[in-house]
């Protein structure tokens, strides 16, 4: 099959977030497996051409397309995806992406996102090639399903191409002012309270996507269940409810070409599940890294994550300290965000010096020495998507420990629930008691050797590569595809 990916971000090009992961990766896996596979991202400014091996198209120079009313002009580059056979196109239009930010308020981010989608098909047009899928992720690729069915209907080049469409977060909608309908060269026919187009007074791409796709997907089957729920969809959960027959969970993967202590080369030491001993050498070297005395039998507890709401760290605001002082354990945090959950941090670094370490910012390297030399990963989140750091984790031996919810409830087991099957531990209710008592309950299994190696042996075993999901992917794909071809 030919699959086309359109998406904002692609590791290694640019990355804010999880999205980035999955559309550097899934295409990869594809193409393992046979398919031929492109994927469409905008030309950022932040973007290093020549370190990529990028090149512009001379063929594809100053193609134009219309914006509102106006005519606008684009460039397309390509190059190919790192280790892979896959193509990647850029399309370039400095007036609305060589700016120095990926995302923005900016009065014309509707734009932006309009003269993407549109390239992706007009490149698509000039270069004679039409895919059985279009996958679009997220709402920056939420309105190529109705581009397909209604302004590019009259080109019969796309008359077999199925459309699936990804949700990665339900909370970023893309919703913006009613003239963006006419912006983006739609009819208002669909722009009305309760229509395909209208989400609370508002142009909603993620609506738009999920009304005209051939299908919907999200990144793990938890999560699509929750969104169709009032607590979790959004305000979109009826009209996902309306395509639940065609609204898919399939789990992200993780590269182990990158995240395996086997063979990461950001690790002192290499282990695996038959040298498992090994991992204390990397808690050594973490806790010497971050300035932390070293005990094999004091367990450390790691954090990596982006300080908001929504990773939950409010539940350990209140209990910290008293988990401190009555137990023997210290904490390793990498992060940054909201300022008040960045001063609590700091405060517990302050106060509790021999047990506390927080750097504040990314440092790629010693997340993987987190990964690798903690014992217990943290993730009590509100909602989690998929969430790929308690994947990580498994496979590094370090036993997460999470809020059951999105897809931290499809990979984590927790221990006294499931005994034999338990990877780790995880809670329901969002609150600091429920928080607090399964630390403990952690905290006491961690003095019991052979039960803790055991649960790190456990989640060692588990296939959380792309090859997995890829497949899960490639037979929806093929589903989608034979529904197009007969009508």
């Amino acid at each position: 099959m030919k699959i086309a990916f359109a998406a904002s971000e692609c590791v290694p090009f640019v990355k804010t977030g999880g999205l980035a992961d999955v559309v550097g990766s899934l295409p990869k896996a594809l193409a393992a497996l046979g398919h031929e596979v492109c994927v469409f991202l905008p030309l950022y400014q932040s973007i290093a051409v020549d370190e990529h091996d990028l090149h512009a198209l001379d063929t594809l120079r100053g193609l134009a397309v219309r914006i509102g009313d106006q005519a606008v002009t684009f460039d397309v580059w390509a190059g190919p995806l790192p280790d892979s056979d896959v193509a990647v196109f850029l399309i370039d239009c400095p007036a609305y992406f060589h700016r120095p930010y990926v995302y923005s308020n900016d009065a014309d981010e509707a734009e932006r996102f309009i003269l993407f989608q549109h390239g992706v098909l007009h490149t698509m047009q000039h270069l004679a090639w039409a895919p059985d899928v279009l996958h679009g992720h997220d709402w920056q690729a939420g309105l190529l399903p109705v581009f397909l069915r209604h302004p590019y209907a009259w080109d019969r080049l796309f008359t077999e191409t199925a459309t699936l469409y990804t949700i990665h977060n339900i909370g970023y909608q893309g919703r913006f002012h009613e003239a963006a309908v006419y912006t983006a060269g739609l009819s208002y026919e669909h722009y009305h309270p309760g229509g395909p187009f209208e989400f609370h007074d508002s142009f909603c791409f993620m609506k738009t996507g999920v009304v005209y796709a051939d299908a919907v997907s999200t990144v793990s089957p938890t999560y699509a269940r929750e969104i169709q729920t009032p607590e979790g969809g959004a305000g979109l959960d009826g009209v996902l409810r309306t395509r639940s027959a065609d609204l898919h969970g399939i789990l992200n993967g993780i590269d182990p070409t990158i995240w395996h202590p086997v063979h990461d080369a950001l690790l002192p030491t290499n282990y695996d599940a038959r040298t498992l001993d090994l991992k204390a050498e990397n808690k050594k070297a973490l806790l010497a890294e971050v300035g932390l005395p070293f005990d094999e039998r004091t367990p450390v507890v790691g954090i990596i994550a982006r300080f908001t709401g929504q990773k939950g760290f409010e539940l350990l605001q209140p209990i910290l300290a008293d988990v401190l002082q009555q137990r023997r354990v210290q904490f390793v945090v990498l992060g940054s965000g909201e300022d008040h959950l960045e001063r609590f941090f700091q405060w517990a670094a302050d106060a509790f010096p021999e047990r506390v370490a927080v750097y504040l910012g990314y440092n790629d390297r010693l997340s993987h020495l987190i990964e690798a030399g903690a014992d217990l990963f943290l993730m009590p989140s509100a909602y989690e998507p998929c969430g790929l750091n308690q994947m990580y984790s498994l496979t590094y031996g370090t036993l997460p420990l999470v809020r059951r919810t999105g897809g931290l409830a499809d990979t984590v087991r927790d221990y006294h629930a499931h005994r034999d099957a338990g990877n780790g531990f995880s809670f329901d209710d969002f609150t600091p008691y429920a928080l607090y008592t399964t630390l403990n309950r952690a905290l006491e299994v961690f003095e019991d050797l052979a039960a803790w190696r055991a649960l790190q042996l456990r989640g060692m075993a588990e296939d959380f590569s792309w090859d997995v999901s890829a497949q899960k992917y490639a037979a929806l794909y093929a589903q989608l595809a034979a529904r197009k071809r007969t009508g």
